[in-house]
């Protein structure tokens, strides 16, 4: 499924604007842009994406703190979202306490406490700080923005078209009956640390093996992946998982 960006700013709630300035700070990209007419287009991951922003930013994160939580190759989205569940719940309290206390006050009545937010922002901050300290601010990310803060779109398409090409590389190595533990795998996985080593951050074997359960374990890296080739991204988790170990 592809949309127009009038159509997935409409679904979403969101601006045109908006989605051009997310595009601009990297925080959700297009994953289709025409190259003739600069038409932007998104997908089904788009909406995947665009709901995780949602839920950060009704819990008043800001941007940044976003992009930082969402670019973390540590990123866990089930225990994020269980997290955002939890202080969604406490907000849907304070708004239940808010609107009884208009019915009060319609009777003539003074609602006392009505408007103590504490446990919610506590609760939020608390989240804001873990999440920060989990996900945001490491060492990678840090060295990965200071790497590409000046790149040029032309740069960007670039870098995106070398890592399609090692993808579908793999997607060939995998198709030719190779498995895994083979040298020309292998390989791959080496080009491949290098190629993010040189283009984004220090790639360590760490940082790889959190890469390689990821691209399974994310159904957003997975799909993208295996456009190349159904069942590379599995292929090249397991070749990583070998390299690593």
């Amino acid at each position: 499924m592809k949309m127009q960006i009038k159509e997935f700013a409409a679904l979403c709630g969101v601006s045109v604007r908006t989605l051009h300035y997310y595009d601009e700070i990297g925080l959700l990209k297009p994953p289709f842009v025409d190259e003739q007419n600069g038409y932007r287009f998104y997908d089904e991951r788009s909406l995947e994406r665009m709901l995780e922003i949602l839920f950060y930013r009704e819990l008043d994160f800001p941007l940044k703190s976003i992009l930082e939580i969402l670019s973390s190759p540590d990123y866990d989205k089930k225990e994020a979202f269980r997290k955002q569940k939890e202080l969604l719940t406490l907000k849907k309290k304070r708004l239940e306490r808010l609107i009884s206390a208009l019915d009060e006050a319609e009777q003539g009545g003074i609602p006392m406490n009505t408007f103590n937010n504490n446990e919610y922002e506590t609760a939020r901050k608390k989240y804001a700080d873990e999440a920060k300290q989990r996900w945001g601010g490491t060492e990678a990310y840090k060295e990965s923005q200071a790497k590409t803060a000046g790149y040029s779109k032309e740069k960007w398409e670039d870098v995106n078209s070398g890592m399609n090409s090692i993808l579908a590389e793999f997607a060939d190595c995998k198709k030719s009956g190779a498995n895994p533990v083979d040298e020309s795998a292998q390989s791959l996985v080496k080009k491949l640390q290098q190629y993010i080593t040189d283009n984004f951050y220090t790639c360590t074997n760490e940082i790889l093996a959190g890469l390689g359960e990821m691209y399974v374990a994310d159904e957003r890296f997975r799909q993208n992946i295996d456009k190349h080739g159904e069942g590379t991204a599995e292929f090249i988790s397991a070749a990583v998982r070998i390299y690593c170990n």
